[in-house]
């Protein structure tokens, strides 16, 4: 008997002398925190619209938190419609386990598989609890609080709403108008996205381009010249082969998560990232190369998902308001019934080029945080069978982005011109409105 009484005063003495530790949370706990975001998401099949909205919301719940305890970081409460400011901690916390802690509650509401963002959440709450369990689950709970300030918050963008919204109407009387493309011949996706309440940007249509050109199929009009440039281009590249320059640029920036294959009687998805989530991946690679710590780690991507984000409600707002026909329509119809674009034709009418709108938005938003000519290697489509491709700057790279729609046979010039011009026009008003840094 005294031997087991003394066996458990040992067990009771190991627990009290047990020490706790800090807790250190890394920039590369919250890249994964994102990658696994984005590895979810492409799982889930999110459209390029949507994958915004399921990024920002969670960095800008991350950022309010460092914001409060970085003086140089100050907070977008008031600056955001609607949002206000996130309540204060009752103690000392751990700001970045706590910024952490949100992120990923977050992310897994606006998630399918929220699985898969549990098994990396435990994985990394069971270490940091048997490590220090007072300082973890201060920051657990104060995180948690802030990520249920922020979802309120979210709830009332629209998102919701527009889910209960019709379809989009095909008008298969007008040839100018967009029709469903092959092989899915699937629905305009998010015809009702110019809803989604903003973040910098006044309103949706406060960088509506100017119209494309006027519909004509007459020969030296200008918009048959543009469509008899995708379909001259698409010729020229295919006799040079898959290996050439111009189609290793489109298949680098198709990110499509639409794409279909069709085996025999069989359709399935391959699945790729989106735009927003390659520009994401730019992010991610500027951050590590800076050697950005945590805070400015979060305030790098929440601009950058920011801007993201209005530039597929400003963009949004044009495709389904000009409701132009895509080029591959016409060509099958007029050119050649067997041609078929380098890159799958997404779901949705084509002007203006989502890509290209998305690429010059985020492109001014990381040169404002990372400066010009800032020199980086895209590894981000590594993961989906493509090489690094290297890039002088962030604006080189918004060009080949743009470009890349032309080469993949999926958008006409004014398209991928105009489009790339109205992000950089939001970029430069998003980095001009909203004061993140003091």
């Amino acid at each position: 008997m005294k031997k087991a009484f003394s066996l458990i005063g040992l067990f009771v003495l190991s627990i009290s002398c047990k020490k706790t530790v800090p807790i250190i949370v890394t920039p590369d706990n919250f890249h994964a925190s994102v990658d696994k975001v984005t590895e979810v998401m492409v799982h889930d099949i999110f459209s390029p619209p949507v994958a915004s909205r399921v990024f920002v919301y969670p960095n800008i719940a991350a950022y309010e938190i460092m914001a409060q305890s970085h003086e140089d970081l100050a907070s977008l409460a008031g600056q955001l419609p609607g949002l206000s400011p996130i309540p204060k901690p009752k103690d000392s916390i751990n700001s970045e386990l706590a910024a952490l802690v949100a992120h990923m509650e977050l992310s897994k509401q606006l998630i399918f598989s929220e699985e898969r963002i549990v098994v990396l959440r435990d994985s990394l709450f069971n270490v940091w609890e048997e490590a220090n369990a007072p300082e973890f689950n201060a920051a657990k709970e104060y995180g948690l609080e802030v990520a249920a300030h922020i979802a309120a918050w979210m709830d009332k963008d629209n998102y919701k709403q527009t889910r209960t919204m019709p379809k989009f109407t095909v008008d298969t009387d007008d040839p100018s108008r967009w029709q469903p493309t092959p092989p899915a011949y699937m629905d305009g996706i998010e015809p009702h996205w110019n809803m989604i309440r903003p973040f910098a940007l006044d309103s949706a249509a406060q960088f509506k381009p100017v119209p494309p050109p006027a519909f004509s199929m007459e020969e030296g009009t200008d918009f048959y010249n543009e469509l008899k440039e995708v379909y001259d281009i698409s010729l020229d590249i295919t006799k040079r082969g898959d290996t050439s320059e111009e189609v290793e640029i489109a298949q680098f920036w198709d990110c499509n998560p639409y794409v279909s294959v069709t085996r025999g009687h069989l359709m399935f998805a391959t699945k790729k990232i989106t735009p927003g989530a390659h520009w994401i991946g730019i992010t991610k690679i500027a951050s590590k190369k800076s050697d950005f710590d945590v805070a400015h780690t979060i305030y790098a991507y929440t601009k950058a998902s920011m801007a993201i984000a209005d530039a597929f409600i400003s963009c949004w707002d044009e495709k389904y308001r000009s409701n132009l026909v895509r080029p591959e329509t016409l060509i099958n119809e007029h050119f050649d019934d067997n041609w078929k674009p380098i890159l799958q034709t997404p779901p949705f009418p084509e002007y203006v080029s989502g890509h290209s709108v998305v690429s010059g938005a985020a492109s001014v938003v990381l040169t404002d945080i990372f400066g010009d000519n800032f020199a980086f290697e895209d590894d981000t489509e590594v993961p989906y069978g493509l090489p690094i491709r290297s890039f002088r700057s962030f604006a080189q790279a918004a060009d080949e982005a743009a470009i890349s729609r032309m080469y993949g046979g999926i958008h006409y010039r004014a398209a991928v011109e105009i489009g790339v011009k109205q992000g950089r026009d939001l970029g430069y008003f998003l980095v001009e409105k909203l004061n993140m840094k003091n």
